[in-house]
């Protein structure tokens, strides 16, 4: 079945290994068919504070209002990223911050603490590079970025199911293994 699918690449560095890895997926699923989006944040325009919370409006440039339409056409997002301190960078994370507002994402209920996720009806996958290697970040450091994106973003708008997919050590790593990981993504677009 045919899915439209917005790529997101979170790394600042737009022609970094984390780019060449959603460039791969976005190929490998448009020769299956799928309609793709590919936006790599690191080459769009637009503050990522958000001054004053929801206090006040900030008004959205141009790339974040093509980027939200284009989330509400998708059926499945991806997002491919860095961990850094492990959690997802500051870029990406203002992306999140700047975009996914109340009235969109999510929608708190009136006098109650529950809220509505308004994106519900969507997958996705985060596909994610790291240099710790992904079982010491899994036991000993307990997920902290993945929990954040699956959980108390993503889950807390409607996203699910998600599948996490972890590569590292990324550092060190040999061409041989960098490919090995670029044929696991394109394996993901393929079964999508």
């Amino acid at each position: 079945m045919k899915k439209n699918i917005v790529v997101i690449v979170g790394h600042p560095d737009s022609n970094s290994y984390c780019a060449s890895l959603a460039e791969s997926y976005v190929k490998a699923a448009a020769e299956k068919g799928h309609e793709l989006k590919l936006f790599k944040l690191g080459d769009a325009n637009f503050d990522p504070i958000l001054h004053h919370g929801h206090n006040q409006r900030q008004e959205l440039e141009p790339d974040l209002v093509a980027m939200r339409e284009s989330i509400l056409w998708s059926s499945h997002l991806v997002f491919v990223y860095p961990i850094w301190w492990g959690s997802i960078p500051a870029l990406l994370k203002g992306f999140f911050d700047r975009t996914f507002l109340p009235g969109f994402a999510f929608r708190y209920r009136e006098n109650s603490v529950w809220w509505d996720r308004l994106l519900a009806g969507r997958s996705a996958h985060l596909i994610v590079t790291m240099d710790t290697p992904p079982w010491y970040y899994r036991w000993i450091y307990k997920m902290p970025g993945h929990n954040q994106m699956k959980i108390t973003i993503l889950e807390w708008c409607g996203i699910k199911p998600i599948k996490i997919s972890s590569f590292g050590p990324l550092r060190n790593s040999t061409d041989q293994q960098r490919e090995k990981w670029r044929q696991e993504v394109i394996k993901f677009a393929e079964r999508i």
